[in-house]
């Protein structure tokens, strides 16, 4: 009580009750000594920005900037302190600007919450409008947020710096003093200081340039929108850039290095089409005059939504006509597609707070596919949506899973949610509702609530709401006004947007929520018994824990087809079990059509035998998407004991007859990690023969497969995955060609042009000798072509060569030709070739604490690294010696990650499996392999 009294005596906010996160005993302590009085992860909200205004001056000298923020602040309570953060920062100067003179305010850090103090000794009144103003200097960071040193080198050898930011999630706090959470939005005027060498970028285009005594410049650049911290970004560089306007006036302009200039026209052209796209199907026009895309030679993730000014990898953005693959086209087109998504969704409406950041990236994700199927319907991109769903329930179907819409607190939580379970799950629970909706309603909802809630926050209910009452509701006049507003726009008479549903059935919300609150996914078990089918749901979940999966219901909605009909049919499964009635018995029948839900399918009793005869004889009977959610599905449920391995072994047999990439593809990925298990263990008989198995399975279609660069896009992508794998299986025709293949391209000193779809098998083989190596890393480290190299690094990790391998993982750490943000990528390479596990998993052990600093705690890059390199172990030692490493970290070095829960269950699984299914695989394998085995590597 006293000290509560003593508190509010010296005008602080510090909070004593019962259950808050710090105590009495434990009042946060100031750098200083004095109490901080604040004592939350968030920023109170007594205050709100209005208006920044910052001067920056980066010094690409001595790696460093200094700072002046002056911030416009609301009053919504009385108080004499305002609270904000800042991080790693000198503070030199602290002012208020208030209707009565300039005061100097007293600064507290608080550095454990990264936050500022400022201390008024006057109250700052309810109602009133004040200024802060604040000098601040710190270093350029190096690590990929922030404010952050960036370098390439050119042609000549020569290593040129730039700066750039990387503000979400929370890293804006590292570059100026700031209120950085995505609810205080504010509109920012910014100012940058460089040398007449450099140019300087940010959201907004440049009015003017003072020239600054000392020969230095500076650019004032337009006052932006109203928008979250994070979305802040500025760049001062040497980039040349290329321009283009779109058909709503808004200037296209791409940024990157000089000599990868001439790589930029794909992105420039795909930038204008999209954005033009946006526009129409949003219904509202793009606010800003100019978007920019700069590709930045350093970069954590794929590319960042800054707005206005998106960011991107190199590899993300730089396409080259003559060497770079489709896929790489089609990834690009994605990464551009995603980025101006965002535009609307997360710049101009943005979730509250990061537990709805699905809210944003699912969106996104989910629009990188409408968008580009209409836009560049070549690319095919719907053939791959599938395997985004995949993705999500490898992560989902784990006890260590989270709802899309879960909690979080500090930045590290914050940085674990940038994960497949927002990202993927969250386009495929998007993509469920479209279908389930009709794309037309779902279209009109995401207009209705992008319009409504147009420079606000929102949270998952604002969404649900506005996908509601569009067919039917007290709402009726305005959804009709909408409706034919809609159809007039699109040049459509009339749609029937409640294509199946009764008007009182469609609650969006209470349907969403069970798929948004909760996580995991269902399990829906079918069973046809004559004309009657009978459904239920459980969670599907990898534990031998049954009570993990008690509780969980789910509003799913089911489609269907039978053999007798290929209409497709849809029917709303609310409980836990329930019966379906058919007009007349069937064959078969195949649940979730397209795999356009998000949920597995058990069929019981015949069902299986059914599905396995109707593939054997007719898989064109369904396409190419059910027979891969099939394949998915049937192996998926061995490893939970639902079917028998040899019955989805069985199924697998029709896949020598399969040419479609996706379910291709799809059994590959179910197959492969069965001989990689095996790999780690000492087992080489029973491991070769899967691998003669899986070859003996797909070697006709691996024959009748060009080398040239001939066919769609989705045959181009399917021959660089078959000839990659029949070359690194050692499949002989594969091996003698690719071997000429890449001697033929040495002696031209790798001057003569390779079909690019088989440049990764030519590249493997070659990377096999010390030669060979040595000549890809030469060409590695002159290439100017980022897909280019991209492949060589992939060739380079998997080459059996030990000590190859363990200098190209100090090398990607080191940073200096091999750059540290592919060291993700090369770790885990490393780990999945039979040759380097030991040396990854050592690697991640020895360089940890270095890689947490550089990539940050709770990064899609840390986990990406620590489930990567041991989501193949399958042995109790190996548990054992993962559980000792990990256990002996503390929280500040990663022990409370998520990604450490995740690396327990796989590998529990993976015993599992081992344990129960092995016997079997041998026992089916005998019987199958009459074929010649193939050696390893």
């Amino acid at each position: 009580m006293e000290s509560r009294l003593l508190c509010v005596t010296l005008g602080l906010m510090i909070t004593t009750e019962p259950g808050n996160a710090q105590s009495t005993k434990e009042l946060p302590i100031a750098t200083n000594g004095q109490i901080f009085p604040w004592d939350r992860m968030r920023l109170p909200k007594t205050i709100s920005p209005l208006h920044y205004d910052l001067t920056i001056h980066p010094n690409l000298t001595t790696l460093n900037f200094t700072g002046v923020v002056r911030i416009q602040l609301d009053v919504l309570e009385d108080t004499s302190t305002i609270i904000l953060h800042a991080k790693q920062m000198q503070i030199s100067g602290a002012l208020l600007l208030a209707p009565d003179g300039v005061k100097p305010l007293q600064v507290l850090e608080y550095p454990r919450f990264h936050q500022l103090s400022l201390l008024s000794d006057s109250v700052l009144t309810k109602g009133r409008k004040y200024e802060v103003q604040l000098v601040f200097a710190a270093n350029l960071s190096d690590s990929f947020h922030g404010f952050y040193k960036s370098s390439y080198r050119t042609s000549t050898g020569e290593v040129r710096v730039l700066a750039s930011t990387q503000f979400e999630a929370t890293f804006a706090r590292g570059a100026f003093p700031c209120f950085d959470e995505p609810a205080f939005k504010a509109n920012f005027t910014v100012r940058i200081i460089r040398e007449p060498r450099h140019i300087a970028v940010s959201n907004m285009p440049k009015v003017k340039t003072v020239e600054l005594p000392g020969g230095l410049l500076e650019d004032h650049f337009d006052t932006t929108v109203k928008m979250s911290t994070y979305l802040l970004a500025y760049i001062v560089s040497d980039f040349q850039s290329v321009s283009k306007t779109t058909q709503h006036g808004v200037k296209i302009t791409v940024y990157a290095v000089r000599e990868k200039i001439d790589q930029t026209a794909f992105a420039l052209d795909a930038a204008v089409k999209l954005l033009d796209f946006y526009d129409d199907y949003f219904d509202i026009p793009y606010p800003l005059p100019k978007q920019d895309l700069a590709a930045i030679p350093d970069f954590q993730s794929g590319a960042m939504e800054n707005w206005g000014l998106t960011t991107y990898r190199e590899t993300g953005l730089l396409f080259d006509p003559e060497k770079s693959s489709v896929s790489d086209k089609q990834g690009i087109a994605k990464v551009i597609a995603h980025e101006l998504a965002h535009q609307w969704f997360g710049n101009l409406v943005t979730m509250e707070w990061w537990n709805d950041l699905w809210l944003n990236e699912g969106f996104a994700k989910f629009m990188e596919f409408i968008s580009l199927d209409i836009t560049y319907p070549e690319l095919h991109v719907d053939d791959f949506f599938l395997g985004k769903c995949f993705e999500a329930m490898e992560v989902d179907s784990l006890s260590s899973s989270h709802p899309v819409s879960t909690p979080v607190e500090n930045p590290t939580q914050i940085q674990e949610m940038f994960d497949d379970v927002s990202y993927d799950k969250g386009a495929c629970i998007l993509n469920m509702l479209r279908d389930f909706l009709t794309p037309e309603a779902f279209e009109i909802g995401i207009i209705r609530y992008l319009k409504r809630y147009s420079y606000q926050n929102t949270v998952n209910s604002h969404l649900w709401d506005s996908l509601t009452n569009i067919c039917n509701s007290d709402d009726l006049d305005k959804g009709r006004m909408e409706h034919k507003e809609f159809c007039s726009k699109r040049n459509l008479s009339s749609v029937s947007f409640c294509k199946w549903y009764s008007g009182d059935e469609l609650d969006v919300k209470a349907i969403m929520d069970t798929w948004t609150l909760q996580e995991g996914f269902p399990l829906v078990t079918v069973e046809v018994r004559g004309r009657e089918v009978w459904l239920s749901q459980e969670r599907f979940l990898k534990t031998d824990d049954p009570s993990l999966i008690d509780g969980f219901l789910w509003q799913i909605p089911l489609t269907y087809m039978t053999s007798a009909s290929n209409t497709i049919h849809r029917f709303l499964l609310k409980t836990k079990r329930d019966v379906l009635y058919l007009p007349e018995e069937v064959d078969w029948v195949k649940f979730n059509v397209d795999m356009s839900g998000y949920y597995m399918v058990h069929y019981a009793g015949e069902g299986w035998n059914s599905i396995i005869r109707l593939l054997q004889h007719n898989h064109t009977a369904l396409t190419s998407n059910d027979r891969a959610s099939l394949i998915h599905d049937i192996f998926q449920l061995v490893s939970i004991g639902k079917v028998r391995l040899d019955t989805a072994l069985e199924l697998s047999l029709y896949l020598s007859r399969e040419t479609e990439v996706m379910a291709v593809t799809q059994g590959f990925g179910e197959l492969v990690p069965l001989y990689k298990l095996m790999e780690k263990r000492d087992m080489a008989a029973l491991e070769n023969q899967m691998k003669g198995y899986i070859v003996d399975l797909f070697r006709e279609l691996i024959d009748r497969q060009k080398w040239t660069d001939s066919g769609s896009v989705s045959e181009r992508v399917l021959r660089s995955y078959l000839l990659l794998f029949a070359c690194v299986r050692n499949y002989a025709p594969c091996v003698t060609k690719a071997t000429q293949l890449f001697n033929k391209w040495k002696d031209s000193d790798g001057n003569m042009s390779l079909p690019v779809d088989i440049t990764m098998a030519v590249f493997v083989i070659g990377a096999r000798t010390p030669e060979g190596w040595d000549f890809l890393f030469e060409k590695y480290r002159h290439s100017l072509q980022m897909s280019v190299k991209s492949r060589m690094k992939v060739a380079m990790a998997v080459s059996p060569l030990q000590d190859k391998l363990k200098w190209m993982m100090e090398q990607s750490l080191h940073g200096e030709v091999m750059k540290t943000q592919d060291l993700p990528d090369v770790v885990v390479s490393v780990s999945k070739n039979p040759r380097g596990y030991k040396l990854a998993w050592d690697f991640l052990r020895t360089h940890w604490h270095t890689l947490i600093k550089k990539f940050d705690l709770g990064s899609h890059s840390v986990s990406y690294m620590v489930t990567g390199v041991t989501n193949q172990y399958s042995t109790r030692e190996m548990m054992d010696e993962v559980r000792n490493f990990f256990s002996s970290l503390t929280e500040e070095t990663g022990s409370e990650m998520r990604c450490i829960q995740q690396t327990y269950e796989t590998i529990e699984d993976n015993i599992r499996w081992m344990d129960t299914n092995l016997p079997l695989l041998q026992a089916w394998l005998n019987k199958h392999s009459h074929r010649a085995v193939h050696e390893d590597l």
